[in-house]
């Protein structure tokens, strides 16, 4: 082992780092609205204290009119060395229904390696391996170190562009490392090297003026939710490929994904058949896909005998790298406004969205991070996509060009992210904050 202090370093602080975990999984740091804004600035506050206690000399939190707390932590760079801007988030998504969930969702439990809980690994783990990272160098390594740990990733970051406006001399960097982001799978660590982007809307399809009599005029007449469900379908050819003129398609390394796999993870009922033609890779990172979130219309145990007037639903098309969001929108309206079926009135509301992105995976952070994992798992990483969206992965690259962005994450296929029963592989974070720590070193030259 080349770097045998730094693995006696984080093995040796790694037992009292769990209850640091621990103790903020209990806190509900929800940041969507509705929820106790509160628990998010506790959230804050105790990450303030951990990165104090972790010797980082400068901490404080940034505040922005209107947003949730961020937490900022900061080790300059000694003379000639290079600064690395590291990324979390402390807010977390909603725990939705609590009776699906094993595990009460935000009282941490270890259980087979794995720590349960919501957040623990979406994205609190990481907030976890900065502070290792940095504390394996017995709060002095050889580059500069700041951290942002944000409080509004699950609402869509919606203010940290003004963030980055308003703080842009204080989080400027050479490299910036973004700890959102998930391995290929247990044991094999990975750099996430493009993005799919998001456009969705919100579809209103109205046949009558008002509910009518669905025996005196069912027949000739159509209802809402009917022509709606026939509007949906036309989103897919008879495949299951994304059936929208226009927006830009890709390919995928293959890697080794099987069929099996991937239904395993998605947890697919039996006979349901996989949308889409091409490698699974290529269907899930570099090719659109496009999906109902959401509708609007009388639920079944309220439902009467009649003929529905309107209904509407949300429709979410998370777009390929390459492809434009204010070009994928128009494609989007378009397409649901000239497949109105049966001549009902179509109306299309735009919703959000947020840019695909491509980066390199090459020069020195990367090569930094790859060594890092070598090491750490003792296994050459990959390079992999995600089907997810970073939006705000545009707004760093935007404010700091120059500066090299990296990737990184300790989500596996296992952790259900935004699902019940969340949990974190205490193995995989633990070699986490080794190889960054490594990455930090090698950093400095």
């Amino acid at each position: 082992m080349e770097h045998q202090d730094l693995h006696k370093a984080v093995e040796q602080l790694f037992s009292s780092a769990k209850p640091d975990l621990e103790r903020l999984i209990r806190m509900p740091s929800i940041s969507a609205p509705g929820f106790d804004p509160a628990r998010v600035r506790e959230s804050a506050e105790a990450i303030a204290d951990l990165y104090r206690r972790a010797g980082f000399p400068r901490v404080r939190l940034l505040e922005i009119d209107g947003a949730h707390p961020a937490v900022f932590a900061e080790y300059p760079a000694p003379t000639g060395a290079p600064t690395v801007l590291l990324y979390a988030h402390h807010d977390v998504q909603p725990p939705g229904d609590e009776h699906e969930w094993e595990l009460a969702p935000f009282e941490p439990l270890e259980r087979d390696g794995r720590l349960y809980g919501r957040g623990s690994a979406d994205d609190k783990a990481n907030v976890l391996v900065h502070a290792l990272a940095f504390q394996a160098h017995q709060g002095t390594p050889p580059v500069g170190v700041k951290v942002i740990v944000e409080g509004e990733e699950e609402i869509g970051s919606a203010h940290l562009g003004d963030f980055i406006r308003t703080y842009r001399d204080l989080l400027s960097a050479d490299a910036i490392v973004i700890a959102d982001s998930a391995n290929w799978r247990l044991g094999l660590p990975a750099l996430t090297t493009s993005l799919r982007g998001l456009v969705d809307c919100t579809v209103e399809v109205r046949t009558l003026n008002q509910a009518v009599h669905s025996g005196m005029f069912g027949g000739p007449v159509p209802d809402a939710l009917t022509a709606l469900s026939r509007l949906l379908a036309t989103l897919h050819d008879e495949h299951g490929n994304v059936a929208i003129p226009g927006l830009v398609s890709g390919e995928a390394p293959p890697l080794d994904l099987t069929e099996a796999e991937l239904r395993q993870q998605a947890g697919t009922v039996d006979g349901v058949e996989l949308l889409g033609e091409g490698t699974l890779t290529s269907r899930l990172w570099a090719r659109p896909a496009v999906s109902v979130i959401g509708i609007d219309a009388p639920g079944v145990a309220g439902s009467i005998n009649q003929l529905i007037p309107v209904a509407r639903a949300k429709v979410s098309v998370r777009i390929a790298p390459g492809d434009d969001p204010d070009r994928a929108m128009d494609a989007l309206v378009q397409h649901l406004e000239s497949n109105a079926p049966w001549g009902a009135r179509v109306s299309v509301t735009r919703g959000a969205q947020g840019d695909a992105f491509m980066l390199e995976g090459e020069g020195a952070a990367a090569e930094a991070f790859r060594a890092g994992f070598r090491e750490a798992w003792g296994t050459e990483g990959v390079s992999i996509g995600s089907g997810g969206s970073i939006p705000f992965v545009a707004a760093f690259n935007e404010a700091y060009p120059e500066a090299s962005i990296l990737l990184t994450g300790v989500i596996d296929p296992a952790a259900a992210i935004h699902a019940p029963n969340e949990s974190v592989d205490l193995g995989e974070l633990r070699k986490a904050a080794l190889a960054e720590a490594i990455a930090l070193r090698l950093l400095a030259g």
